[in-house]
């Protein structure tokens, strides 16, 4: 009895795995012959070269056509979705088909209901999943299966020891080292990613209580908890770059305003991106990269694709591509782009073994503590009050 039991378990996963593969290469064959337009962030050449790569590769692999829309502001995306689908382009006539994403955004389309799926836990790739890693979790929000994780990220700073030996290694190291160096530190002005991240970043350190971080906004006293904030960037500001009455737009005006001794200090979200800005020539060998001591922000970012988009199939096809093994291989290749895998090396051939990558010049060696995301709300909270007071500067 009990091996008719296990005779008919294993025919029905049998069965279930036929099927699965069934409807995945009944998929491919949808998605061949379609037009993915992929809004992406496209302030990083490497990136952009990354995606410009992958997007030959499926056209070559399953005829498929992608198209990078390069974005400097997701949210600007989101109200885009949101527009269409309140014109009553509900169904597949969508301009979006695939998305990155994450954070308040993925939120404010889960809420909005403006996310086709779920999808990703369906993929033939997601097997690779390292599930020890935030991959179902996006800003403290479920992502139930409607994004698919692409990369892992923590908040990384960057420096040039010809230039600056010992660095800051908290938000109060920071202040002394803007006042012994007025003029050479700044950030990106929110709500730039990087900008908004390092709000948050000083908030997690200067709040008396962060674990409150984890709660909505509209839940607690905002303006109590981020008076040491504000307090601390009013210090701060009459000492960044241009008296802090303007700001850069992006880490790549930071990177170069590094390179040409114009800021002490860079910042990114790539612990590999200074190492691959030194691969490309893009900044001097001595340059490298450190975290604060007590952590710093990190997260996994991911593609969704909008309820209205037109290309479903084919975004599907792209997104189970740059989840594979070869995919997440190059991307993280320090001379490629850099960007850490998802995936979990022991589920995966041992030639594509990721994380055992030699330690090159620039790349983040020093062990930094990964800080949990505050909960997404925070994110726009911090951005409006923050342009409410130094915005107009």
């Amino acid at each position: 009895m009990k091996l008719s039991i296990i005779v008919g378990m294993l025919a029905c996963l049998f069965t279930s795995i036929t099927k699965a593969t069934d409807d995945w290469a009944a998929l491919q064959q949808t998605a061949k012959g379609q037009t993915v337009y992929f809004n992406a962030w496209g302030g990083s050449e490497a990136t952009n070269a990354y995606i410009a790569w992958a997007a030959l590769e499926v056209n070559k692999r399953y005829g498929l056509t992608v198209k990078q829309v390069k974005v400097t502001d997701t949210a600007e995306i989101v109200k885009r979705i949101q527009t269409e689908v309140a014109a009553g382009r509900t169904k597949d006539d969508g301009s979006v088909d695939l998305m990155w994403v994450n954070g308040e955004n993925f939120k404010k389309l889960k809420q909005n209901k403006l996310l086709f799926g779920p999808w990703a836990e369906q993929l033939p790739n997601w097997q690779y999943v390292d599930l020890t890693k935030p991959v179902r979790v996006d800003f403290s929000e479920p992502t139930e299966g409607l994004e698919s994780p692409w990369g892992t990220a923590q908040l990384t700073f960057i420096a040039d020891k010809a230039k600056t030996p010992v660095p800051p290694h908290s938000a109060l190291e920071l202040l002394t080292f803007a006042k012994a160096n007025p003029g050479l530190v700044t950030y990106p002005k929110p709500p730039d990613f990087h900008g908004s991240t390092f709000l948050k970043q000083l908030l997690l350190e200067l709040t008396p209580d962060p674990a409150v971080l984890q709660q909505p906004v509209s839940t607690v006293d905002f303006a109590k908890i981020t008076k040491p904030l504000w307090a601390y960037l009013d210090q701060l500001h009459p000492l960044l770059w241009r008296q802090g009455k303007a700001f850069p737009a992006s880490v790549a005006e930071m990177h170069r305003m590094l390179g040409d001794g114009e800021l002490k200090l860079s910042l990114t979200f790539n612990p590999n991106e200074a190492a691959n800005l030194i691969a490309t020539q893009q900044l001097p060998a001595t340059v490298y990269s450190f975290g604060f001591t007590k952590g710093t922000i990190g997260n996994v970012h991911f593609l969704a694709i909008p309820i209205n988009a037109h290309a479903k199939a084919g975004a599907q096809v792209f997104a189970n591509f740059l989840l594979s093994p070869e995919a997440q291989a190059r991307k993280a290749d320090i001379s490629v782009w850099g960007d850490s895998s998802v995936l979990k090396d022991k589920k995966i051939p041992a030639a594509l073994h990721i994380e055992s990558v030699n330690k090159v010049p620039g790349m983040l060696v020093e062990k930094v503590p990964t800080l949990a995301e505050p909960h997404a709300s925070w994110m726009g909270a911090l951005e409006t009050e923050w342009l409410k007071r130094y915005g107009s500067h």
